[in-house]
């Protein structure tokens, strides 16, 4: 009987199947492109978090350990205010956009209409459990859409929180949760969706793109990558290690998509930068990091383990010049700062995602920027500096997802901004009005009435015609106004003889 049971709970291709049918035929009724249905869906997310916050925050301490202030502030409160943006500004987001026309159209208006791409598969990522899920699920909601949401099973108490709030809250016959691994998730990438989007690691990243290319399904990829921090000498090194320390190990542990990856500075300013990291991480964090409340842990066993090859590498174990403590146990490691690790060991050229940073020095600051150029964009990079000839040189000359001057993370917040990745680092964008735009498609309508229909655009094509549409063609108005006089101007050409 219980293997019976467990035979219907088995999600697999045909149950994928008939999930998206059944979403198709929900949109195909037209309920998810109102606006009050959208409205009320977003209303119900913020109602949905405003009634479970404390279970919210102890989802995610159980999953990442992540502190109560961190969780608010990072998760609860961004998705809240996503929501809160998309309210605000939907009735505008919906309205057609007045497009210009051209004399060839002539009389004719036209506008751009934003029409939901219909159903959608949002596969969200583990560091980030809570807001990675329901922030691009306000967007696609916000655009019309139906949508399927596959939380990570790597936060496995967030994931089945927001399945068995999703089915409260919101409209289950239009928005769905699927719990599961890999075998769910292959299950849903053989389906036919009319958009995915991905948060994750590129080598999942790439399964999903080739996935969707069967379907020529589009996609937008939140990748990764290792974003760099440049530091510059003469400047306020307190108020830039904090704001350092803030977007590394402030944000889960350094288990965030842009959290700094590694630090390039001059060789003479080193020196003075580690010892800044000394007295900013012991007030942040006190001299024993591994007994800190206020330190997410690493999520899982195998992450941690990844963490230590890369610390244990030869090349890499003599370089650490702060911090390096481990517990395996609770799976906590204090931030940890390395000095000059070669550029070919493992910690140079795999994104960190985690609490160790490295520092690379170079001769002049200028020499960073190569440094970062001969490496894959990363979705971000961060500069310290006060001097604005090198500030425009990063933002001109340094590509990647996003920039930050003189702080590192804070972007993120900023919903008039794009967040996505350029390169490895991922392929479209969302937040905002991005997120409304990333699940939309945008119609061109061109309107005309059956009044100014012209001769000329309608065979046989006479050579007054040919001369009356080479002038409209080329916005040439003399030209149009000597066509339709019948004045030709130069010599008679040969057509006339037949004319």
């Amino acid at each position: 009987m219980a293997e019976e049971e467990e035979k219907t709970n088995i999600f697999d291709v045909e149950s994928a199947a008939s999930l998206v049918k059944d979403l198709r035929k929900s949109f195909g009724s037209g309920k998810t492109k109102s606006y009050e249905w959208r409205v009320q869906q977003l209303k119900s997310i913020i109602k949905m978090i405003d009634e479970n916050e404390e279970d919210i925050v102890e989802a995610l301490r159980l999953d990442l350990s992540k502190p109560q202030l961190e969780s608010f502030v990072s998760e609860i409160s961004m998705t809240k205010s996503a929501c809160g943006v998309a309210l605000k500004e939907l009735k505008h987001w919906m309205k057609p956009e007045k497009a210009k026309t051209s004399i060839t159209t002539f009389p004719s208006s036209a506008e751009i209409v934003s029409e939901p791409l219909g159903v959608v598969l949002i596969i969200s990522a583990w560091n980030y459990p809570f807001l990675l899920s329901l922030d691009p699920v306000i967007g696609a909601i916000a655009a019309g859409n139906a949508v399927v949401l596959k939380p990570s099973e790597i936060s496995p108490a967030t994931s089945s929180l927001l399945a068995k709030f999703v089915e409260k809250y919101l409209d289950s016959s239009a928005i769905r949760v699927v719990e599961g691994a890999v075998p769910e998730t292959s299950a849903l990438l053989e389906q036919k969706w009319d958009k995915i989007l991905y948060t994750g690691n590129g080598r999942v990243g790439r399964i999903v793109m080739a996935a969707a290319a069967k379907h020529l399904t589009p996609v937008i990829l939140e990748l990764g990558g290792k974003s760099p921090v440049v530091v510059d000498s003469n400047i306020n090194l307190k108020v830039a290690t904090r704001r350092i320390v803030a977007g590394k190990w402030g944000c889960n542990n350094g288990q965030a998509c842009i959290a700094p990856d590694y630090i390039i500075t001059t060789e003479s300013n080193a020196p003075k930068l580690i010892d800044a990291f000394k007295c900013t991480l012991e007030e942040f964090f006190g001299k024993d990091p591994l007994e800190s409340k206020d330190l997410s842990r690493v999520v899982n066993s195998n992450h941690f383990a990844r963490l230590e090859k890369l610390l244990d590498e030869d090349k890499v174990s003599g370089k650490i010049v702060l911090g390096g403590q481990r517990d395996k146990t609770h799976l906590k490691i204090a931030p940890t700062i390395l000095l000059d690790v070669p550029e070919d060991s493992l910690i140079m050229n795999e994104e960190i995602f985690g609490p160790l940073l490295p520092i690379v020095t170079v001769d002049k600051v200028e020499d960073s920027f190569d440094i970062i150029r001969s490496r894959s964009k990363p979705l971000a990079a961060y500069l310290f500096t006060n001097d604005k000839k090198l500030e425009k040189e990063f933002v001109s000359s340094i590509s990647a997802g996003g920039m930050l001057i003189n702080d590192t993370v804070l972007h993120l917040a900023v919903n008039t901004l794009p967040f996505g990745g350029v390169g490895e680092s991922g392929t479209g964008s969302y937040h905002g009005k991005f997120s409304f735009d990333a699940f939309s498609h945008k119609k061109g309508v061109l309107y005309r009435s059956f009044l100014g229909d012209a001769s000329a655009r309608y065979p046989p094509y006479t050579p007054r015609k040919q001369s009356l549409l080479r002038a409209l063609l080329n916005g040439d108005i003399f030209g149009v106004i000597r066509a339709l006089i019948g004045w030709s101007k130069g010599p008679t050409r040969i057509e006339n003889k037949n004319n």
